[in-house]
């Protein structure tokens, strides 16, 4: 049984990483037709509709601080293509070239490959917006032994959730529409022991939908190092991104050696409808990357490049990202951090 289980938890990690690209992909395309930088462009004697030039991209990533140089963006945008989520308006260039070539989202012309993974995620996105935008949601903060969760559900509350709604015509559709949910990582069980079941057991959605993606974080996943809801990214000194943000690689012996130039804080975040509102990286130790600026964690004092000491009182600095991540997703409402911020 705990062999299921745990590849029942490595597909699902699989399927939200890819929910991430997608996620991300989205996001890219709605921010590049706000830019006009999505149009319809004439090439030899042809109209391609919905295009965009692949310096120009290149350049617009750049400005737009999404990649610090060109061999970083050229990365970031053949990642969206090995996604399906851009391709070459001819489908001639398998490899994204930084030149004056024309590339299409394959959602603005149609050739996005539907599948059921895709159906599964789109159906899950739009159940998220439509519970968290309620006015009376199920979404709500429960205990399940002794341990309170955030955004959380009992499954058969979501199954007559669905029925009130019709998102399903029978108890049994309502089932099988959630089981397929939790194998494709959309949700979970709130300790992640069972599949789901129209029981009072307590389930989470795994991915916050919401959240506004940043395109270095495709880069990280796609060399292992996923992305969760706080976020998350090991063997960080290995990533451009990553040096920038902590200047130099720092071991866990160097923040426990005494006269170590950092200073530890306790921030007690409380968190809101959509999460805690920061994203971490690195793994032994663990760091914020970003923080959003209107968000629970910002409020508390929490800031880029302090390193996560202890989360509840439990020291996390030997926990990679994922083990950080699957720790603050199941805990309470109310997380105290204890952190090491830099002196410089």
């Amino acid at each position: 049984m705990e062999k299921i289980r745990g590849s029942m938890r490595r597909k699902a990690t699989a399927r939200q990483s890819k929910a991430e690209v997608m996620i991300a992909g989205e996001q890219l395309r709605l921010r590049l037709h706000d830019s006009k930088l999505i149009k319809d462009r004439r090439y030899h004697l042809r109209t391609y509709p919905n295009c965009f030039v692949a310096h120009e991209l290149t350049d617009w990533l750049i400005s737009h601080k999404e990649a610090p140089d060109r061999a970083t963006a050229v990365r970031l945008v053949q990642h969206l293509m090995e996604h399906d989520i851009v391709h070459h308006v001819c489908d001639k260039h398998s490899v994204f070239k930084d030149a004056k070539l024309l590339y299409r989202f394959r959602k603005d012309d149609g050739t996005f490959p539907f599948n059921t993974e895709v159906k599964v995620f789109i159906r899950g996105q739009r159940l998220y917006e439509q519970l968290i935008l309620g006015r009376s949601s199920i979404l709500q903060v429960r205990e399940e032994l002794g341990v309170a969760y955030q955004r959380s559900f009992p499954g058969c509350q979501m199954i007559d959730w669905l029925l009130q709604n019709g998102e399903a015509e029978s108890r049994r559709q309502g089932l099988e529409l959630c089981r397929a949910l939790l194998e494709h990582g959309i949700i979970q069980h709130v300790s992640q022991k069972h599949h789901f079941f129209d029981s009072a057991l307590l389930y989470q959605f795994c991915i916050n939908f919401r959240r506004r993606r940043r395109l270095a974080e495709l880069l990280n996943d796609s060399d292992g190092d996923g992305v969760g809801g706080t976020g998350g990214a090991a063997g960080a000194e290995h990533h451009t991104q990553d040096h920038l943000m902590l200047r130099r690689r720092v071991t866990c012996q160097e923040l426990l050696s005494p006269g170590a130039p950092f200073i530890k804080k306790v921030l007690t975040v409380v968190g809101d409808a959509v999460g805690w509102g920061f994203v971490v990286r690195g793994s032994r130790p663990c760091y914020v990357q970003a923080v959003d600026p209107g968000g629970p964690a910002a409020a508390a004092g929490v800031k880029v490049r302090q390193f996560v000491y202890q989360v509840n009182g439990q020291c996390v600095l030997q926990m990679d990202y994922r083990t950080l991540t699957r720790l603050v997703m199941t805990s309470p409402l109310t997380i105290v951090l204890e952190v090491m911020e830099p002196l410089d």
